[in-house]
């Protein structure tokens, strides 16, 4: 950091040079935050699998139908891991590769919906979709679209224990948005600028998820929509619910020259 001491160009360029410095600090905690993380969530499936390898190895544990489900669950987990790692760096190096073409807005949340309906009524939820028929079309890859829908609903349905979650699509001016909202237990507002950053959990804990999730879910949805030159966004009350939107240009037929 740098003195300002004047409001001149010197004095704009010394608070350029020292807004700079301030994210390159940043970016690099980040990084090493990241890499520690990662290096956690690798270390615990792979404790796992070692110590129920080393018995059986040595004798001391029976194999059983349970025992390989378990050590399979893991291995599951070190996939998902290494592929959301892998969408990211691709992400990150603007290499994501998409397969876009025109989609109906309101058929890929229906698609979603009738993905989630049996686990939103195995938990007495109310899973609806509201969009108009003549919807505009935008130009996206589906299956990139309906991974990021997925992880949102997915989310939705982990912290909703009653109520609903409405998938709905709206037309504002040139843009479409999608908005996934459920009636769970809301994020802080402390919380909410940061569910976006890669491994964040809101109580700085490392404990993994109950469902085996890799915790880049949200990151990985932001990098998606971002590479349709489109943004997500949040909202939530603590104890209401939250909403995600995913706004994403309408389609326009030229985009496909």
């Amino acid at each position: 950091q740098v003195e300002v001491r004047t409001k001149d160009e010197i004095g704009e360029l010394a608070t350029s040079f020292n807004q700079m410095s301030h994210d390159l600090a940043d970016a690099s905690r980040q990084r090493k935050q990241m890499t520690a993380d990662i290096a956690h969530d690798l270390r615990t499936p792979l404790t796992v699998l070692r110590g129920y390898t080393e018995g059986l190895k040595k004798g001391s544990l029976p194999g059983s139908e349970k025992l390989f489900t378990i050590m399979h669950e893991e291995v599951i987990l070190l996939q998902h891991l290494v592929e959301d790692l892998r969408t990211l760096s691709l992400a990150d190096a603007g290499e994501l590769t998409l397969n876009k073409r025109a989609i109906d807005p309101k058929a890929l949340l229906e698609r979603t919906g009738l993905a989630y309906i049996m686990q939103a009524e195995e938990k007495g939820l109310q899973l609806r979709v509201e969009a108009p028929a003549n919807l505009p079309a935008i130009f996206v890859d589906g299956e990139r679209m309906t991974q990021v829908l997925n992880n949102l609903v997915s989310n939705a349905l982990r912290y909703t224990n009653s109520g609903e979650i409405l998938l709905s699509g709206t037309a504002v001016s040139d843009e479409i948005e999608l908005r996934i909202t459920d009636s769970g237990v809301g994020i802080a507002a402390d919380e909410l600028p940061h569910i976006f950053n890669r491994f964040y959990r809101a109580d700085q804990s490392r404990h993994r998820t109950v469902d085996s999730t890799s915790g880049l879910g949200l990151a990985i949805a932001k990098a998606i929509v971002e590479a349709h030159e489109g943004k997500i966004t949040a909202v939530s009350t603590p104890g209401e619910g939250t909403t995600f939107i995913i706004t994403l240009p309408r389609y326009v037929r030229n985009n496909e020259s």
